[in-house]
């Protein structure tokens, strides 16, 4: 690997000269004099004076053409770390915005911590939240450990395999999601020349053994396609592209094969203009060499997210020989060197929609912080940005033809979690490409996903946790179970103690008031009602006990008063345990068509001559109803002491195999619940449609059925059913 130049101050200087306006230039000067006087008495392991790495940093950054605060916080990034500097005089001499920076960039080496692995996750963490807030921390940090990587042959051996370790786990993948080409090569060609040194001088010597006819070869190549080129009247630019050694190494690895296998050692780049042409010199570059099947991709119709565009294509050149051609313009290879940085490198000519269009496509970043939020500590949070964040990518299409990143590997539950959390709890199948596909698929690049949801989704199903990749999907599915199960043991823990004041025959509403029950959850330490609840239906504390100390709020009188006050009771026949206000011995009936259960929201509506029907509040035929038949109903007080049975449909969807209905009846068969009637059929050969009937005594139970027939392998989604509107 050539040794990249050392630069001096005033070199560096020069260089923001060229770009930046002498306004600019002073906070820059500054900086480098301030940062040259603070490390003055200091010296690197290679013997050199300290200021030679901050210089070096600065170039780096100016070399990307960043603006005055990044390069001045390239020249002051380890003042406040290996100085007596303060972030205070940071501010105070360059700005809030260059002490922001440099704050980001700064390790965390002032706390204790048990181990240096996690110190490491802790400096990363605080590093990346930085970057969150101003990508300008990430970029400073890059061109600091790539003056490192440059140096670390003066670091003893097991220091720089940890180092070139953590590069190509972290700050190379950062490099990529940035689209900063130049800076991500050379990174990965250096950490595996300390990781792999018999493979990466290997790779040197077979690439330097047949340099020269290689050079050749892409040289008469060059000469070819120009010649081509110049006989549309397109100004194209093309040269050779150099290999980098890493990526060499990664194909022999992933794909299994020798050297000599590679397709693309022989490259060629062709910049042009404007994308019209790009596509003109692909189809005559295509009408004159034969393309190799599959190796055409076309990123300028669908961009990477690091903004990058080139359409490029392999074809069989002179002697046989596959070449690799990229295509792109002027302004697509300056993004792809400088991906952000041309953010602010190009800001002055830069318009607002591109402006838009940069940070729409830097919202990844966004993840970052949610990922934090939901991380128990820093080791967690970064697994998961380096499986959620860095990991290799799968792009795929909404109906609308929205183009969606996705970690490799991801399952169309990903994808419905990617778009909104309300989309993934009521999912209940995917269509991909235009056929149901089982949730546990593996989406390709390519594919166009459309899920199926419904609002009588009973959420999702925790073997959803067995194949979905990303950390956001995984904890929106947990955070479900979580709140639901929440309130389950409250519901739970309500009824317990109504059933209590119910059996004594006490006013259940004027016992169980909020200012009540607030005062009770006060003397028992309970934040709030909620919790009080909870804590019964878990168990945590008696249901008799709550109800004791509601009853003593009462005085001696005031409780004799209450047991005197006679509690009209409906006769319950066959209305199903629904109280009607002011009306009673009326012909009532369950709905078949939503089929509604204690628990659910209901509504009554007064039929001709068949009474009065109840159904639950979200079904579609109640909603179409004329408002002057609707009934205000509910559930009778004491519906759990009625023990009526009362019919719910489900419908299961999951995999299409043997056995799959005997494993369903038998967990049904072990909860005691009636099964009235059960039809299977299969959708596909992949996926069976279950639809079963059940008599059940609430939603509660009918929750706790539904949770069992989850736990069988490979059931994707089970809902309540009702009938369409007539």
């Amino acid at each position: 690997m050539a040794k990249s130049k050392i630069y001096s101050g005033e070199e560096v200087l020069a260089m923001v000269n060229e770009y930046m306006q002498p306004s600019d230039t002073k906070l820059v000067e500054k900086a480098y004099y301030f940062a040259k006087e603070a490390h003055s008495e200091q010296f690197r392991k290679s013997g050199e004076p300290y200021i030679i790495h901050p210089i070096q940093v600065a170039a780096i950054l100016a070399s990307l053409h960043m603006d005055q605060e990044t390069v001045s916080a390239g020249f002051l990034h380890d003042v406040v770390e290996d100085t007596p500097v303060t972030l205070k005089e940071l501010s105070d001499e360059f700005g809030e915005d260059t002490a922001s920076i440099v704050d980001g960039v700064t390790k965390l080496g002032k706390i204790k911590y048990k181990s240096h692995a996690e110190q490491q996750a802790e400096n990363h963490r605080k590093m990346l939240l930085a970057m969150a807030q101003d990508l300008r921390v990430i970029l400073v940090k890059l061109a600091d450990r790539l003056h490192n990587m440059r140096t670390l042959e003066y670091l003893r051996d097991d220091k720089r395999r940890r180092i070139a370790k953590e590069t190509l786990e972290i700050y190379a993948p950062l490099a990529h999601r940035l689209g900063i080409s130049r800076i991500k090569w050379e990174l990965e060609d250096t950490a595996l020349r300390y990781l792999k040194p018999k493979q990466y001088y290997k790779i040197v010597h077979l690439m330097n053994s047949k340099r020269k006819e290689r050079e050749e070869y892409i040289q008469k190549m060059c000469i070819e396609v120009g010649e081509e080129i110049s006989e549309l009247g397109v100004n194209a630019e093309i040269y050779g592209r150099p290999k980098h050694i890493y990526s060499i190494y990664r194909k022999m690895v992933d794909q299994k094969k020798d050297f000599s296998e590679i397709y693309d050692l022989l490259a060629i780049r062709i910049i042009v203009d404007n994308i019209k042409e790009c596509y003109t010199v692909l189809g005559t570059i295509h009408s004159h060499w034969t393309p190799i099947p599959k190796r055409f991709k076309d990123y300028i119709a669908m961009p990477k997210a690091n903004m990058y565009q080139s359409l490029h294509t392999t074809v069989v050149g002179p002697c046989g020989k596959p070449v690799e051609i990229q295509i792109r313009t002027k302004e697509m290879h300056k993004i792809a060197e400088f991906g952000v940085a041309a953010h602010w490198a190009y800001k002055e000519k830069t318009s607002n929609k591109s402006k838009d269009t940069t940070d729409k496509q830097l919202d990844w970043f966004r993840e970052i912080i949610e990922l934090q939020d939901v991380s128990k500590d820093a080791s967690e949070f970064m697994e998961s940005v380096k499986g959620d964040i860095f990991r290799d990518k799968v792009y795929v299409f909404t109906p609308s033809g929205d183009v969606k990143e996705l970690p490799k590997g991801s399952s169309p539950i990903d994808f419905a979690y990617s778009v909104h959390t309300d989309i993934g709890n009521k999912t209940t199948g995917a269509i991909v490409n235009g056929k149901m596909m089982p949730l546990n698929y593996k989406l390709k690049n390519g594919d166009i996903i459309e899920i199926i949801t419904s609002k009588q989704s009973f959420g999702p199903s925790k073997d959803w946790l067995n194949y979905v990749t990303t950390t956001k999907a995984k904890n929106k599915i947990k955070h479900f179970f979580k709140v639901r199960d929440s309130e389950e043991n409250e519901r739970r823990g309500r009824n317990l103690v109504e059933n209590i004041l119910f059996e004594k025959h006490l006013n259940i509403k004027e016992y169980m008031s909020n200012d009540k029950l607030n005062e009770i959850s006060d003397k028992l330490n309970y934040k709030s009602i909620s919790d009080l609840f909870i804590a019964v239906g878990l168990g945590e504390i008696k249901s008799k006990n709550v109800a004791a100390k509601l009853i003593k709020l009462y005085s001696d009188d005031d409780l004799e008063e209450q047991k005197n006050i006679p509690i009209k009771k409906l006769k319950l026949k066959d209305d199903g345990g629904v109280v009607i206000q002011g009306m009673d011995s009326l012909l009532v009936r369950m709905s078949h068509c939503c089929n509604p259960v204690p628990g659910d929201e209901i509504e009554g509506y007064i039929t001709k001559g068949r009474g009065i029907s109840i159904h639950r509040k979200d079904c579609i035929n109640i909603k179409n109803a004329d408002e002057k038949r609707l009934l205000d109903v509910k559930w009778a007080d004491d519906i759990t002491l009625a023990n009526f049975g009362y019919q719910s449909k489900i419908e299961i969807i999951g995999e299409n195999r043997d056995g799959i209905l005997n494993d369903i009846l038998q967990v049904i068969g072990n909860t005691g619940v009636g099964l009235l009637s059960v039809n299977a059929k299969s959708i596909s050969r992949q996926i069976a449609k279950l639809v079963l009937s059940l008599q059940v005594n609430d939603t509660y139970q009918l929750t706790k059925v539904v949770d069992k027939i989850k736990t069988v392998p490979h059931i994707d989604s089970v809902k309540r059913l009702e009938q369409k509107s007539k």
